[in-house]
């Protein structure tokens, strides 16, 4: 069996991906490598099968429980740095940040399947035998998950040099105020959500538009960040800025870029308790 860490690494994937959070994610990997060396393992014939099968139902149980108690609640995922030679987590597999914002608008099956099909490579008769469904079920949760994620699917680049460019340009361009060029920068169908948890309030939690994402990030700029540090990171595989105070970070913006370099989304991660990790 491998030690603890090495199990965390391979299985942590699975359930963020699912859940959306770092220490839940880490609690459920825990909680199975427990039953798991208190188990008769003798019968398992396929170990790594068991354990992600056992993460994966635990992490699902968990999502349907947090999404009943927050009745719809708009909540973003929590930020995770991949740019970074982190030992303990298989960052590639972690999905982009666009992607796991869209997968909330899937029921929890839905979701699962489409994870384990789009994100793992799994067969269908795989993802069955993982979720005790039917193979014929597998594949009609895949086709509705698809339909509902076609119309929204962002259109992704790998994060690159030329992100962190269209960045630093960004960034200067809001610190002039200079809002005609702010507005080139951003595309038609823009919009920026924001994410405070239950200890602070966001200005808005969903803006769209050009206009108004302009008068909402420059007024939050001017009133909220011009004296913050800014660094540029790379985050669940997407450009992204952070504003520190002193060190402690105040806001995480992760950016969504099309083909053409402009802006289509900011996801807004201002919740204390999700920055802590990074």
């Amino acid at each position: 069996m491998d030690d603890l860490k090495q199990f965390n690494k391979k299985l942590f994937p699975y359930a963020y991906n699912i859940l959306g959070n770092i220490d839940d994610s880490q609690d459920i990997i825990q909680d199975v490598f427990i039953r798991y060396n208190e188990k008769d393992v003798s019968s398992i014939s396929n170990q790594n099968a068991y354990l992600i099968k056992a993460v994966i139902n635990q992490a699902i149980n968990l999502k349907k429980k947090n999404d009943r108690e927050r009745q719809k609640k708009f909540i973003l995922p929590e930020p995770i740095v991949t740019n970074q030679g982190e030992n303990n987590i298989e960052l590639d597999e972690i999905l982009n940040y666009s992607m796991l914002v869209l997968l909330d608008t899937l029921n929890i099956k839905e979701r699962a399947v489409f994870l384990l099909k789009e994100a793992f490579d799994y067969d269908h008769d795989e993802i069955a035998e993982i979720l005790t469904i039917s193979i014929d079920n597998s594949r009609q949760l895949l086709t509705r998950a698809k339909k509902k994620l076609k119309l929204r699917k962002p259109d992704i680049l790998p994060s690159s040099t030329k992100d962190r460019l269209h960045l630093e340009k960004y960034v200067e361009t809001i610190r002039k105020g200079d809002v005609k060029t702010l507005e080139q920068m951003l595309s038609d169908e823009v919009r920026v959500l924001a994410d405070a948890g239950s200890k602070l309030k966001v200005i808005a939690q969903l803006t769209s538009g050009i206009e108004d994402t302009v008068k909402l990030m420059t007024y939050v700029f001017e009133y909220y960040q011009k004296d913050l540090e800014i660094k540029i990171e790379e985050i669940n595989h997407q450009p992204a800025l952070l504003f520190y105070r002193g060190t402690t970070l105040i806001n995480c913006q992760i950016f969504e870029l099309n083909p053409d370099g402009k802006v289509t989304s900011i996801f807004s991660v201002v919740d204390p308790d999700k920055l802590l990790k990074i």
